[in-house]
């Protein structure tokens, strides 16, 4: 019976150590046994990104690919890297970095992110179609303002997604350029756009730079549709509203960072454009000259108004 007693015990034992929380760890080892936890990454530099920690780590070891030369330039809870070797604004980097705090304990970071862009062009939203006839796929059309670089500028559609529906690539663009971004890939022959203009196929390809979301997204007629910086800052946007669909919380909120930023005058749906009456040919354009970020900038086309990649058609809707 003591014997048996004793295995019980024993195995309580082992059963709770091999349970234990931290704060038992710590006890039993005499030290913190919890790795350090990785916050995230700023790129506030050309150049360099910044690494966040819980709590002071150093370096062990830092790859990246495509292959780069990198130095590291700081330690503590904020790691700083700079590379040696120089890329284009917005270039998509994979860094595996393994850290080590004051306690041996270890932490392997596996993450994306697209180098400092310090150039991105001025731009505004100038077209947007949001209804689908099968070949012809919604898009978002951009006029560029000022000249610069596209790469991580960021195009958002609240209703459909909280994370943005496309992150460009660097790409040189310059003042009066047009760039369309399509919402599905569903024809054969197209392709991004990131050297010539006339390299994509597909219906609605333009004579401007055209871009293709993978896959299918229905871009909806209520929505909050902005373009945003790497420093989260609104570039451009505006809300929608649609007798078809409600206005949800994601526009909702996204209609009041708009609103906060001063990108759109008025944070609900009564502020919004109305877009009943959008079809595949009629869509929602900018009138020529005017961004007072609000309403009274856009109106809804005519029928066959469509113009993708260039010049709005001035006739309108009239409902």
């Amino acid at each position: 019976m003591k014997k048996l007693l004793y295995c019980a015990v024993a195995a309580l034992t082992l059963w709770t150590v091999s349970c234990s929380t931290e704060a038992a760890l710590q006890r039993l080892l005499g030290t913190d046994a919890a790795a350090p936890v990785f916050y995230g990454y700023k790129t506030q530099a050309d150049g360099e990104v910044s690494f966040q920690f819980s709590r002071p780590v150093e370096v062990s070891s830092v790859y990246f690919d495509p292959p780069l030369e990198a130095e590291v330039s700081g330690q503590g809870e904020t790691v700083t890297v700079r590379f040696n070797s120089s890329l284009p604004g917005g270039s998509r980097v994979t860094a595996d970095l393994l850290v080590e705090d004051e306690n041996r304990n270890t932490l392997n970071v596996l993450v994306n992110f697209r180098t400092r862009n310090s150039r991105m062009p001025a731009m505004v939203i100038n077209e947007i179609r949001t209804e689908y006839s099968k070949p012809k796929a919604e898009f978002v059309e951009l006029r560029v303002l000022a000249a610069g670089n596209l790469g991580a500028l960021r195009l958002f559609a609240a209703y459909d997604k909280t994370e943005p529906i496309f992150e460009f690539p660097p790409v040189e663009v310059k003042a009066g350029d047009y760039i369309v971004v399509h919402t599905r890939s569903i024809e054969e022959g197209i392709v991004d756009e990131t050297g010539s203009v006339n390299a994509s196929k597909g219906t609605d390809a333009s004579s401007a730079r055209d871009f293709w979301l993978p896959g299918t997204l229905k871009l909806h007629s209520t929505n909050a549709v902005y373009l945003m910086d790497q420093d989260d800052r609104i570039i451009d946007g505006i809300t929608l509203v649609n007798s078809k669909y409600k206005w949800k919380d994601s526009v909702a909120a996204a209609a009041d960072e708009m609103a906060r930023q001063g990108a759109w005058v008025g944070t609900g749906a009564d502020n919004a454009v109305n877009s009943d009456g959008t079809t595949s040919t009629r869509t929602i354009c900018r009138t020529a000259g005017k961004d007072t970020n609000s309403a009274a900038d856009w109106y809804i086309t005519v029928s066959s108004g469509v113009t993708p990649g260039t010049v709005n058609n001035t006739g309108r809707y009239k409902k």
